[in-house]
């Protein structure tokens, strides 16, 4: 009798503990119910893979539209920002030099400064694209997650160099095209011999070639930052899939 009453006392602790079980299972249930799901790692985010593909068509894009608008005809010209003027060096003694009889000649060579930069913009679409697509980003993550240009500010980081060796020979080819050499040699002579005291370095094919340059990635990174601010209406589904999460 005493081992009937232990075998139903254990079948009956048995019953209660899978019932508690069941509860508890079914109380784990209903409470993750109301829960965000959480997705597996990499299941609906784009892998490291799509990151660098989506960062180097968003720079190509940037670079070929940037391209685009300063290659237009007066595009550094006409620009508030990006005309590329006379170094800050000379501008102090700009008016003793206007005075002596060189206003222009100072006019004259910085109108083909960017005409040269306008018609060599042109040129640095294949330049630029061949850089984005020959580089090796990673850290992606960290540019998708950087601020508004961290994508471009990389890939200037990590090709001015290279670029500006390649479009070195672009820029000197326009301004010997468009006579610039002639009149910048006029230029110096004339400067030379003005009797201003302490006058700067007045080496303006390598300035008109940092200000080109420098203006080419400036406009690349506010693409970038419409890029960001709308992925899919200005860029693509690939860009959409890295900026627009």
């Amino acid at each position: 009798m005493t081992e009937v009453n232990s075998r139903r006392s254990g079948t009956l602790a048995d019953r209660l503990m899978r019932t508690i079980v069941l509860c508890l299972i079914a109380g784990l249930a209903a409470g993750c119910a109301d829960m965000p799901q959480l997705p597996y790692p990499g299941s609906d985010a784009p892998g490291q893979a799509a990151m660098v593909r989506g960062i180097k068509e968003s720079l190509e894009i940037g670079s070929i539209r940037a391209a685009d608008l300063l290659s237009k005809d007066r595009g550094y010209l006409d620009h508030p920002v990006y005309r590329i003027r006379l170094p800050e060096a000379v501008q102090p003694i700009a008016g003793s030099l206007r005075r002596f009889g060189l206003g222009p000649q100072l006019d004259r060579v910085e109108l083909l400064m960017n005409r040269a930069a306008e018609q060599a913009a042109g040129e640095a679409k294949a330049v630029f694209v061949d850089a984005v697509r020959a580089m090796t980003i990673s850290d992606a993550v960290g540019i998708v997650r950087g601020h508004d240009t961290a994508a471009t500010d990389y890939f200037r980081r990590q090709t001015e160099a290279s670029l500006r060796e390649r479009y070195s020979p672009i820029i000197q080819g326009h301004l010997q095209q468009l006579g610039f050499y002639s009149q910048y040699r006029l230029l110096l002579a004339a400067y030379n011999r003005v009797p201003v005291a302490s006058k700067p370095d007045l080496d303006l094919e390598q300035h008109a070639l940092t200000q080109s340059l420098d203006a080419l990635f400036r406009q690349v990174a506010e693409e970038e930052k419409l890029l960001r601010q709308d992925p899919l209406g200005r860029g693509s589904r690939a860009i959409a899939a890295v900026f627009g999460r």
